[in-house]
């Protein structure tokens, strides 16, 4: 597919898209957990269930290690036509089937195997993680404006039970976002897990408010069924209760563990993305508007096309519209040293984390710790005058 395109001048670009047939990538994770369970029933190995952790948490770290960064933007001038290019959005929405199956499929496979209890614990990990990418197709489908879009991102979001993101990232997230206000954003000096402890319940809290003041503002009930995250838990509830009915009660507690660690890998990624990272107060008691260097930003090309581009995070909350196929990449911004999944295993251990992480947010900041969001600092409540600008 050849882009076109006119400069200022009237002349004319062509370009062709490298990356058009490798977005296909993004559906090699969720579909290694089936690979496992394929394996482990020919061979009854059970070292066969440790293939989704060492993929997610090995495997792709090494190859963005090996294989490196891309850094290549398209040209501005065929961006318009790439945007209106229907194939990246099919793409996407085709997306939203996998974390389903994935997640029947542990299920049934939990539901109907006998396995040694660390295969239980080795699966949950792997698989409640790469199940948590159905948040970064809701997190593209959701920023879409039309019903369609929002529905794919709804059926996305729930397939880990995460009924309030689209709220929450949306109108909470995107606003608050790099403040001492905002939940989802870590501060310096804060460990991954107590990190998780305030971000878990706060996105959930948040989501709700910000729902129930939509509903009320067009003088409709909260609890009702135009509520956008009881309808998500609804659909949660529904198939969780078929998978019981189907497998028992003894897969009860495995539903559970596979939605928290979907949550939790969103959990991560937002602690990655924005760690330590401060927009400055106004003189009008505002915050300066999101620019991409409030965001961690990484260019690892394969974990990039694994995520849709979710890793070009700078220039999403910049630009927040802009579909994935043309986020870009800038001189001037804070960058991880290693894909999402290889920062995950990092942040897990917080010393590390710390020695690699410390002085590359120190040093965004000129060595000024006063102009970092940090732990010994209090959120102050959310004003009227505290709103973002």
């Amino acid at each position: 597919m050849i882009f076109t395109g006119t400069t200022a001048a009237g002349e004319t670009i062509t370009y062709r898209d490298g990356k058009r047939y490798l977005w296909f990538l993004s559906f090699i994770p969720p579909l290694v957990p089936l690979l496992s369970y394929w394996l482990y029933l020919r061979a009854q190995n059970p070292l066969a269930t440790l293939i989704p952790f060492v993929f997610i948490f090995g495997l792709i770290p090494l190859l963005d290690a090996i294989i490196g960064e891309d850094t290549h933007n398209p040209p501005a001038e065929v961006v318009a036509a790439m945007e209106a290019d229907p194939y990246y959005l099919r793409l996407a929405r085709l997306n939203v089937v996998f974390p389903w199956v994935n997640y029947i499929a542990l299920i049934a496979f939990f539901g109907t195997q006998d396995l040694p209890w660390w295969s239980y614990v080795a699966l949950l990990l792997g698989v409640g993680t790469i199940d948590g990418g159905a948040l970064l197709v809701g997190h593209e489908l959701g920023h879409k404006s039309d019903r369609l879009n929002i529905f794919f991102g709804l059926l996305a979001n729930n397939a880990v039970g995460y009924a309030h993101f689209r709220v929450e990232h949306n109108r909470g997230h995107h606003t608050w976002v790099a403040t001492p206000e905002d939940p989802a954003s870590a501060r310096f000096g804060e460990s991954i897990y107590v990190f998780a402890s305030r971000e878990l319940p706060g996105a959930l809290k948040r989501g709700w408010r910000n729902e129930a003041e939509r509903l009320t503002k067009r003088g409709e009930r909260v609890w009702s069924f135009n509520n956008e995250i009881l309808q998500g838990f609804a659909l949660t509830l529904i198939v969780a209760a078929a998978l019981i009915a189907l497998f028992g009660w003894k897969v009860a507690p495995f539903i559970v563990a596979h939605h928290f660690l979907g949550w939790y890998a969103l959990t991560q990624a937002n602690y990655v993305e924005h760690y330590g990272l401060l927009r400055e107060k106004l003189p009008n008691g505002r915050y300066q508007p999101v620019e991409p260097r409030h965001s961690w930003n990484t260019n690892h090309i394969v974990s990039n096309l694994m995520t849709l581009h979710l890793q070009r995070h700078s220039d999403h909350h910049a630009n927040p519209m802009r579909p994935y196929q043309s986020l870009r990449d800038f001189d001037d911004i804070p960058r991880l040293p290693n894909g999402y999944t290889g920062m995950f295993g990092l942040a897990a251990i917080p010393p590390l984390w710390f020695r690699v992480m410390d002085p590359k947010t120190l040093a965004w900041a000129g060595g000024d710790v006063s102009k970092l969001n940090r732990r010994d600092v209090a959120s102050p409540n959310r004003g009227s005058a505290m709103t973002s600008a």
